[in-house]
């Protein structure tokens, strides 16, 4: 089946706006009859579902969680980006759309790219007249802050709990649809299998958490808004529920899975402490705003600091490397994820790296305490303050700032990030790949829609900060509703879809087939031991750098790990109750297959270019020695992989990218 993308003809700045003039609408009256289910109420799937609801549609929204608001988008730290240039710093749509493409390395649809671009003011409207608490000025307008990757301030915040704030206004938009009938809100379910009919998506088979009860529940049209893989790796930043099940299983039943290489691994995260750790904590990469990155410059330092008989506050100034500032002078410490990222694995493999294991390198405040404080101190007419005062009134703004994220730091690494800068280290975050979509946002399966993390669609093969929360709220807020109303027209006459059909019964009973093997199998080892090993092979060998012989022994030992978790798995307790194991082992399967696909991907892809890196395809000399080298020629294209059984027998569908408005070239942040 060739992929069509479904762009629209015409100039970029236009494709959007003639698209929405000339699509097939749905009167008010007819939706009525038309039923749409939203598997996830994070960003994404919690706008859609209010939106749609608000329309006029009939909406079953499902959560595995307690809570819609208990979505993992909660936890998104640094803001929302939106081109409104309220700083007057220069920014546009355009600069928008080309700063996301370039982050991407190239490797995004460009006409999805400008229409999150157009559509990104409309968002901040949406949530100011939600009551979204964004942080403002000193005039009372909203204030914005730069994150990497860009060279103006476009980030929208609240504090370092931005997606708390935001998910709580989709979250009450959910809650007047709940209220009126609209929405019927399926909390603590958990969709297994997705149904089609005569080709299209037409329902799912889901799971109640509480009593363990399958339950059938059908659509004109399904929408799958689960997030992302992350938690393939077993530690990442991601929720311990997160999971791609929803993803994989639609992906099993015809919707193609895109660039699954293509993980983001976030710069400054808390390093991990031991082998018994179950995820690990995110810090805001807004912090790189204030903080600036270092090592000590000598080996020897770093050795003393390994075997605690050096504090980093001893190390003079002239003996410390901001190594990002030095490598890259034009955007410093606000590099993108991905080159920051490496750098700072490049210093720690080296020998620099600054706690016991040495996986770590400092985040640094000192300076803007001091900075803020000088400031403070001029504002408040203090003539000649002492270095206590000037101090006391920085560490107020860097609080009033960060306060919650250096709340956090503490409680876990049980030292003041004020006092003694903050070790960090990268971390598995977000994943750019997912479900292959069409300009509709459509899969190729027919009725059946993917938004959010779960898609392929904005962020090429690296996203930019506080782009995620954007693209979330773009697909659910402003897009998916104007296109599945295209398709959803030609349903008006179709009528309620029964679910006592044989394609129900089909997918029932595989469902219920997986759920017996589980509970019935002899096995003697935990789901944790394999997801473990799972995400040990990962992080070694299709983790921050990749090679071909590394890529094929991951192929190689995740499909054995798979041969012995299906002999070998054991899970306690019935079927018929709740049963936190018998969940983990169905979402562990999932991973098991996808990060054989993942590595196939990665194996395929001899290029560098954003997160993910191809150990020999690097640049040996110029001013760009060293850093990742793209594969024009050969490798613009999204992979697009089709089912087809075993995932080592997967087959690859290229969608070939065009760049029209943006000129392909090095990317350099130098």
């Amino acid at each position: 089946m060739a992929l069509d993308s479904k762009v629209p003809e015409g100039p970029i700045k236009d494709k959007w706006t003639d698209y929405k003039n000339h699509i097939d609408l749905v009167n008010p009256a007819n939706k009525r009859n038309i039923d749409i289910i939203v598997v996830g109420t994070g960003l994404a799937g919690g706008s859609a579902a209010a939106t749609l609801a608000e329309l006029g549609y009939n909406v079953k929204a499902f959560a595995y969680q307690d809570s819609p608001r208990r979505a993992h988008s909660i936890a998104a730290q640094g803001g929302i980006n939106a081109a409104k240039n309220y700083q007057g710093d220069g920014d546009s749509n355009y600069r928008l759309f080309y700063d996301t493409v370039k982050g991407g390395d190239y490797r995004s649809r460009e006409a999805n790219v400008h229409r999150l671009a157009e559509v990104s003011g409309n968002i901040i409207d949406q949530c100011v007249a939600q009551g979204v608490p964004f942080a403002r000025d000193y005039g009372g307008l909203l204030d914005n802050r730069s994150f990497g990757g860009v060279l103006v301030s476009r980030t929208f915040y609240a504090k370092g709990q931005t997606g708390q704030q935001l998910l709580l206004g989709a979250y009450s938009a959910m809650n007047r649809q709940i209220a009126r009938g609209k929405i019927e809100m399926f909390n603590r379910h958990e969709m297994l299998d997705v149904v089609k009919i005569g080709g299209k998506a037409r329902g799912i088979i889901a799971r109640n958490l509480i009593t363990g009860e399958i339950e059938r529940h059908s659509a004109h049209a399904v929408v799958i808004a689960t997030g992302g893989y992350g938690n393939v790796y077993f530690l990442s930043t991601n929720a311990m529920g997160s999971n791609a099940t929803a993803a994989w299983k639609i992906h099993k039943k015809g919707a193609y899975f895109a660039n699954p290489c293509y993980t983001q691994i976030h710069p400054t995260c808390i390093p991990r402490s031991g082998d018994y750790q179950s995820k690990l904590t995110l810090m805001s990469e807004s912090l790189r705003n204030d903080g600036r990155i270092w090592v000590p410059a000598k080996l020897e330092d770093a050795k003393a600091i390994q075997q605690g008989k050096l504090k980093p506050t001893d190390i003079a100034e002239a003996d410390r490397d901001y190594y990002l500032e030095r490598r890259y002078p034009a955007f410093g410490n606000l590099v993108p994820r991905d080159v920051a990222s490496r750098a700072a694995k490049e210093r720690c493999d080296a020998g620099y790296g600054v706690n016991a294991t040495g996986e770590a390198v400092y985040l640094d405040f000192a300076f803007a305490i001091e900075r803020y404080g000088k400031e403070q101190a001029k504002i408040h007419g203090i003539k000649d303050a002492t270095p206590a005062k000037i101090y006391e009134l920085g560490q107020a703004i860097v609080e009033a700032k960060y306060g919650n994220l250096f709340q956090m730091y503490e409680k876990i690494v049980d030292e003041n990030p004020y006092k003694t800068p903050m070790m960090i280290y990268p971390a598995t975050h977000y994943t750019m790949g997912g479900i292959w979509v069409d300009y509709n946002l459509m899969t190729t399966v027919e009725g059946l829609y993917c938004i959010g993390e779960a898609n392929f669609s904005d962020h090429g093969a690296n996203r930019l900060g506080a782009s995620a929360l954007m693209q979330g709220l773009a697909d659910g807020y402003f897009v998916l509703p104007y296109t599945i109303g295209d398709y959803l027209s030609h349903d008006i006459r179709t009528g309620k879809i029964p679910t006592n059909t044989p394609e129900f019964d089909e997918v029932e009973k595989e469902v219920k087939d997986r759920i017996d093997f589980f509970v019935n199998n002899k096995g003697t080892k935990s789901v944790d031991y394999f997801h473990k090993k799972l995400g040990k092979v990962m992080w070694d060998k299709v983790g921050m750098s990749r090679n071909e012989k590394g890529l094929t022994e991951a192929m190689a030992e995740i499909k054995a790990i798979r041969e012995e978790f299906w002999k070998e798995v054991k899970v306690p307790g019935s079927a018929n109750e709740m049963n936190v194991e018998l969940e983990k082992a169905g979402r562990v399967a999932d991973f098991l297959e996808l990060g054989e696909l993942f590595a196939k991907d990665a194996l395929v892809r001899r290029e560098s270019c954003g997160g993910h890196f191809r150990e020999e395809s690097v640049e040996l000399d110029g001013e760009q020695k060293g850093e990742a080298k793209r594969d024009d020629v050969n490798f613009a294209f999204v992979s697009a992989w089709e089912y087809k059984g075993e995932p080592a027998d997967a087959v690859l569908h290229k969608e070939e990218l065009e760049f029209k408005d943006i000129e392909l070239k090095q990317r350099s942040y130098k």
